[in-house]
């Protein structure tokens, strides 16, 4: 489990803080959506839960982020890095190697795993994201979306618990960026890695996530299980997020009294284009 309590963060020089008395837990098995607008402190958190706050941006730090019980600010990064795997938004600049094989070996050896395992271990991420294919290729032939896929392969086989990505699809194409979230979620389902994202296509979390956190200028303006949260939909749009079609859908269909006056407001979410049709379809079919 993370357990995050009264997080605050200000860059060195900054004038006001990046994150503000942030407190939270995610659970083991969790597959958590961060979202907010440009600004509002989403690399940011991210980057205090893999350690590189505080170990590699100066600043004021305050507060406790624990993985399993460790404060992030004792943990020495290489030793974290093992149990928090990283995927940030460029991906260029995480890419180390000329072929993919050793772009996952780079890893495997860096952080001392024994010889007798490497190989069983890069065959599993290569399977796991389904690039057995590019194995031998020149990573600089591959198409983003490729790309992609064997910097979370690297991350992969070194066995994290907790996998982090900072907006990982925001170079990519819809069908990409589709093929990215369903490789987390087979990720999560089957390997039980807790998966955070932080990501602007808020469709692609509604259909995906499990939990979804709200940022706003540095502090949480809600954090639960993604129904619940996006009933909150006015407080989303206010922090400048533009909610999914079908909510707004669904919500004037409240509005115009197409749906029984005792609905709750859960009921009426839908998470994606399939749920909004049988919503419609049950409440208006006949009209």
């Amino acid at each position: 489990m993370i357990e995050i309590q009264e997080l605050t963060f200000k860059y060195k020089d900054s004038k006001k803080n990046a994150l503000e008395n942030i407190s939270l837990d995610i659970q083991k098995g969790d597959f958590v959506g961060i979202i907010g607008e440009s600004g509002a402190g989403k690399t940011t958190f991210c980057n205090c839960l893999n350690g590189l706050i505080p170990h590699h941006y100066n600043g004021d730090f305050y507060g406790s982020v624990k993985i399993e019980g460790e404060d992030t600010f004792e943990i020495k990064p290489d030793k974290l890095a093992l149990k928090v795997g990283s995927v940030f938004q460029d991906i260029e600049s995480q890419i180390v190697s000329y072929f993919v094989e050793d772009e996952i070996l780079f890893g495997l050896e860096n952080f001392g795993v024994p010889k007798e395992e490497i190989e069983g271990r890069i065959t599993s991420a290569l399977q796991a994201l389904g690039i057995e294919d590019l194995r031998h290729r020149e990573i600089s032939t591959l198409s983003g979306g490729q790309k992609q896929k064997v910097v979370i392969a690297a991350i992969v086989a070194l066995e994290p618990d907790y996998l982090i990505l900072d907006e990982p699809t925001g170079e990519l194409d819809p069908a990409s960026s589709l093929q990215i979230f369903e490789l987390l979620k087979k990720l999560n389902e089957e390997k039980g890695i807790t998966v955070i994202i932080a990501e602007q296509k808020i469709m692609l979390l509604c259909e995906f996530v499990k939990k979804l956190l709200v940022l706003e200028k540095g502090t949480v303006v809600h954090y639960g299980e993604i129904r619940s949260t996006l009933t909150h939909q006015k407080e989303m749009e206010e922090a400048g997020i533009n909610c999914p079609r079908v909510l707004t859908l669904t919500g004037r269909m409240v509005e115009e009294k197409l749906t029984p006056a005792d609905l709750k407001n859960e009921d009426r979410i839908c998470l994606n284009a399939e749920e909004a049709a049988a919503f419609v379809k049950k409440y208006a079919g006949g009209r």
